[in-house]
């Protein structure tokens, strides 16, 4: 009996967060279910559909920009996942309607070799978000406990005390102290459909900048990167800073999910829409005249 009112007291806790205002639909609350229950999507979602509810989740992300920027708040989302999860697309997914002034997307390259000697948070400590900024990172300090030791570039000694950090730094970044959400994803993939995304890459001209030579290398190594995140989540599932896990085989339902996933995890009020009217042109000068200037122009090839 006890058990069943924490349950029911943890369900009111989770449905509290949601946006009283976002449109009901149906399909989601459907996939809801489904997840809820276990259950695999029957089949790929239209692109018909998938850009209706974009539609509607893109609109709920700007209500939610301009509540971050009005309460400044400060939030850090981390995208972490396999080679080819769907990271890049569902962040694009996230940014495409919001100001990147206010949403600012970090994907660091390889540590130079000064980074190298640095604690190993610091190069991540200089972008963490000010009042009114959410930063997502595409791969963040968690690239410790994945690539970097699949691909043997950092010691066994290094990543225990990496494990051991982690927890402690994000209860720092999440205290009172400094206040910031945080949210951590992590898109799983299958082994069949990561196949197929690295194949496309190797054959589309559009996705071959995206196969890099440690893609390749990383490829033969899945229960290698499996071990890894097995321990990762071990380690730093925390309840100040827990993982979120998103099937990522479909990339439209994946970008949904999370999008919606966001919006519920982050208490905002809609705004009311501002009464904008147009201000009037002023008149032509008499005294202007269009110059001729030799300008070179665009060909109008379409």
């Amino acid at each position: 009996m006890g058990k069943d009112k924490k349950k029911t007291a943890k369900k009111a806790k989770a449905e509290s967060v949601i946006n009283p205002d976002m449109p009901a639909d149906s399909t989601v609350t459907e996939a809801h279910k489904a997840a809820e229950a276990g259950q695999k999507p029957a089949k790929k979602m239209s692109n018909k559909a998938y850009l209706k509810e974009l539609e509607k989740l893109e609109a709920e992300l700007v209500h939610l920009q301009t509540w971050v920027v009005r309460k400044g708040l400060k939030v850090v989302i981390a995208f972490e996942g396999r080679d080819a999860a769907g990271k890049g697309g569902t962040i694009k997914a996230i940014t495409a309607r919001v100001s990147p002034r206010v949403f600012k997307v970090i994907a660091l390259a390889a540590p130079t070799d000064r980074e190298k000697t640095q604690m190993y948070a610091q190069r991540y400590l200089n972008y963490m978000p000010a009042a009114g900024e959410v930063v997502i990172f595409d791969r963040s300090w968690y690239n410790r406990a994945g690539v970097e030791r699949v691909m043997g570039f950092a010691s066994e000694e290094q990543i225990q005390n990496f494990l051991t950090m982690v927890p402690m730094f994000e209860k720092l970044v999440t205290g009172k102290a400094n206040n910031i959400i945080l949210l951590k994803y992590w898109l799983e993939v299958d082994m069949d459909e990561q196949t197929r995304r690295l194949e496309a890459r190797v054959t589309d001209p559009r996705k071959q900048w995206k196969l890099s030579p440690m893609d390749l290398k990383s490829y033969s190594r899945w229960y290698d990167y499996s071990s890894a995140r097995d321990e990762m989540f071990r380690a730093t599932d925390t309840d100040f800073a827990p993982w979120f896990v998103a099937n990522s085989n479909d990339k439209k339902r994946v970008r949904l999910n999370i999008i919606r996933h966001i919006l519920d995890s982050i208490p905002y009020d809609v705004p009311k829409d501002p009464e904008i009217t147009l201000p009037k042109r002023q008149k032509k000068p008499s005294d202007y005249v269009e110059p001729k200037l030799p300008l070179n122009y665009v060909p109008e090839v379409y």
